[in-house]
């Protein structure tokens, strides 16, 4: 089944009562500001739908971006869930998904969101780890989050996490206990984000007294690929690595591990590893052919090709020919031996 079609309508910071650290969402999501009403909802809707799309036959959502939607009033909620039901009740619109925090999340809440069509929603969790939030200005516990998990699995939605690597008082040991933990509780997505220095946010002001150094872009790869690893151990689907890109987010970040192919570059690293790996337990006397995907080629050599001349330099590649095959499953590596 080909991937869905996201329509996204951002309601940028509206629902969210606190102010966290690392902050200013208008900044990262470029959102204009104003209140969305069922109008723009609905035009949004209608526009989109009228577009030419790759696969035309792939189900629709509609996703509520930014902010924290169920802590908008209830009459926001109904007023911008009821607009797009009729193109739910039309067939033209799958589902419907937002984000919001865990402890706005309630077993009634979680049952009025699945009566309107909601079959996602993402949540904000950042950490599971009670002091990393605090120290973030989170507002909410670890044990929040798992009722929260609790009541949206409870009505049937799926749940989506968003974990957020470098926060402050964070480490690579609780870092990697939050994605056990998050692992655990069986979302059926996870979003993973390194903390970037936002201007105008709280953490601007501690990075400028020098009380938070953002981690280095190579740490925050390599710990996203631990994180990576365990919840591709749990067969938990690890939909995006990194911020989306875009203007007003490059122009704003002052400090922090941002790149926009964050999530290729920890792909990289991965396979990598795992060719590595392959090639060293090898005999060097004997040829091999290297079976790759046609579509891994570019986390194979990486970023200048820089996986491939540190390959060379180990000296795996003597005696070895690679080969990229359209046919082959994506991240599997196949060592064959050739005769002479």
């Amino acid at each position: 089944m080909p991937p869905p079609f996201v329509i996204p309508i951002f309601i940028a910071h509206q629902g969210c009562p606190h102010q966290c650290l690392f902050c200013n969402q208008r900044s990262i999501t470029g959102a204009p500001e104003g209140m969305v009403g069922a109008r723009e909802v609905e035009e949004t809707i209608r526009t989109q739908l009228a577009w030419p799309r790759r696969y035309p036959d792939a189900p629709v959502q509609v996703a509520f971006y930014g902010g924290s939607f169920t802590g908008l009033t209830m009459e926001r909620q109904r007023e911008l869930l009821g607009a797009a039901q009729p193109f739910l009740a039309s067939g033209q619109v799958r589902e419907l998904r937002l984000s919001t925090r865990p402890d706005y999340v309630t077993s009634e809440i979680a049952g009025f969101l699945r009566e309107h069509g909601v079959g996602i929603v993402e949540l904000g969790a950042q950490s599971l780890d009670d002091r990393v939030l605090a120290a973030s200005g989170r507002g909410h516990t670890a044990a929040q989050v798992r009722t929260a998990v609790a009541c949206l699995k409870g009505a049937r939605i799926k749940v989506g996490l968003q974990l957020m690597l470098g926060l402050p008082g964070d480490s690579t040991a609780t870092a990697l206990a939050s994605g056990r933990a998050a692992a655990a509780l069986g979302p059926d997505m996870v979003r993973l984000y390194p903390c970037l220095v936002i201007s105008g946010s709280p953490l601007a002001e501690l990075y400028h007294q020098g009380r938070y150094q953002p981690l280095s872009l190579s740490r925050a790869v390599a710990l996203a690929g631990r994180l990576w690893s365990i919840f591709n151990g749990q067969g938990i689907s690890v939909v995006r690595m990194g911020l989306q890109p875009s203007a007003s987010l490059e122009e704003t970040m002052l400090a922090g591990p941002y790149h926009p192919a964050f999530g290729e570059l920890v792909l990289s690293r991965l396979f990598f590893n795992q060719v590595r790996a392959e090639l060293s337990v090898r005999s060097p006397q004997q040829a091999h052919c290297l079976c790759l995907a046609k579509a891994d080629e570019s986390i194979y050599r990486g970023k200048g090709n820089a996986n491939v001349k540190r390959l060379v330099a180990l000296g795996l590649l003597e005696g070895v020919e690679t080969v990229f095959s359209a046919s082959q499953p994506r991240q599997s590596v196949v060592l064959n031996p050739v005769d002479s």
